[in-house]
């Protein structure tokens, strides 16, 4: 917003880099442009400020579709003032003189809106007339801002005020809030039955992986069993094994030990048989030399033989008719002997 200074009989002008100033005395331009400053007579002047920016205007409006349904249609309108000297000549935008009190400020911004509004209100509303609710819904938006675009920017009216607009936003067009929710409700069914099937399908899923699982269970313990009968069975057959190798060892080694008995009983009998027909050997030459000698001589030998066998005798004692026999049986050899 510019500052005006109050001096004597003069006014200072200040204005910003965002409004353009139009000073006008006695119907001709003085001064104009952003960003102004200048001396000027309050008693010959008029000023202007028209903005600079661009400026942005909600359209809010209903309609009704070829098939009488109510819409509502949100727009936004973006415009400029291309030709600030114009607008300031067709649009209410003074600020100098200050107006009386109680008749407000200057009215040239609703004199803009209004103008864009009935034009934007008046082209939408014919062309959601030709189409019917589910169209308007679908294409609406699109078909409503093409229209709303070559409408604004070719508008006679706009142009001769000096205003361009510079594009135009559908936002949406929906229809009342019941017969929204009745359009609504075959999307909300479809989608519902599509979360219903996803979730059975996740369901049968799970249940299916459950099977699996459960089938992998089984089959592991059926292979498990099935090993662990190998494993027994093996076993019983390597203990059968080990026993028939023990008892075959123990076969072998009693029959070695019979073999070994019977060698150790033929060398017994054999050594014995061969001692006893030494000995009888022996005793028989022994006959043989005792056939041809004496009774007394083997009485003699007998009693050598005898003495070494007998036990000690510390004291002996003859009798007078041992001796006699001896002494015969001495005299009766000695006589023999001649």
């Amino acid at each position: 917003m510019a500052t005006i200074k109050h001096y004597p009989a003069r006014r200072r002008f200040l204005g910003t880099p965002t409004d353009y100033v139009v000073h006008l005395t006695k119907g001709h331009v003085r001064h104009e442009g952003v960003g102004q400053a200048f001396w000027f007579k309050p008693t010959t002047s008029v000023l202007s400020e028209v903005p600079a920016t661009d400026q942005e205007l909600p359209v809010l409006f209903h309609a009704t579709t070829r098939d009488h349904q109510d819409v509502t249609v949100q727009t936004n309108v973006t415009f400029r003032f291309a030709d600030p000297v114009i607008v300031a000549q067709r649009l209410d935008f003074g600020i100098f003189p200050p107006r009386p009190e109680g008749t407000g400020a200057a009215a040239g911004r609703q004199q803009v809106a209004t103008i864009i509004g009935q034009l934007a209100q008046s082209r939408a509303v014919d062309h959601v007339a030709t189409l019917p609710l589910t169209e308007a819904l679908e294409v609406g938006v699109g078909q409503v801002r093409q229209v709303l675009t070559d409408a604004l920017a070719a508008d006679p009216r706009l142009t001769s005020t000096g205003i361009e607009v510079l594009g135009v936003h559908v936002l949406a067009v929906r229809p009342e809030a019941d017969v929204e929710k009745a359009l609504q409700t075959p999307v909300r069914e479809r989608v519902q039955a599509e979360a219903d099937r996803a979730t059975y399908e996740r369901r049968a899923l799970a249940v299916e992986r459950e099977r699996t699982i459960s089938e992998n269970e089984l089959a592991s313990r059926i292979e498990l069993a099935r090993r662990r009968e190998d494993l027994v069975a093996q076993e019983g057959t390597n203990a059968r094994r080990e026993a028939e190798e023990a008892a075959a060892a123990a076969l072998i080694e009693a029959r070695a030990a019979a073999e070994r008995r019977d060698v150790e009983a033929t060398a017994r009998a054999q050594e014995t048989r061969v001692v006893g027909e030494a000995e009888a050997a022996k005793d028989a030459a022994a006959m043989a030399v005792y056939a041809d000698v004496d009774r007394g001589t083997l009485l003699a030998l007998a009693l050598r033989d005898a003495a070494g066998t007998l036990p000690k005798v510390d004291n002996l004692t003859i009798t007078p008719d041992l001796l006699t026999g001896a002494l015969a049986a001495f005299a009766q050899a000695a006589g023999g002997a001649r």
